[in-house]
């Protein structure tokens, strides 16, 4: 079980967005999507068949898992993950630091 999946809410741990939030758009093996983080200007050339202009655009890079980490509402901070299993079987995950489930 992954322990950051799509629409989760995280916070930027290290790197050049550090402090900033947002959500993650797409998850690539260890890298992460994440919404207004870590944009960067690229140069783009037109392509008229799919109706694309050229120029400077900018656009969301992926981050490493390792700088980010998922954002706990309830605490305002940044929290580890772990994995419980419960009576029923199903697999959740919820914070190391207070044990609430991340999955509502």
């Amino acid at each position: 079980m992954r322990k950051i999946k799509k629409n989760d809410d995280v916070i930027i741990i290290a790197g050049k967005d550090k402090g900033s939030r947002g959500k993650v758009l797409r998850v690539l093996d260890d890298r992460l999507l994440v919404s207004g983080v870590n944009m960067v200007k690229k140069h783009q050339k037109p392509n008229p068949v799919k109706g694309l202009a050229g120029g400077i655009v900018t656009v969301e890079m992926s981050i490493h898992a390792s700088n980010v980490a998922i954002y706990n509402l309830m605490s305002k901070k940044a929290g580890r993950v772990g994995v419980k299993t419960l009576e029923d079987g199903r697999k959740v995950r919820v914070f190391k630091s207070s044990g609430d489930v991340v999955d509502a």
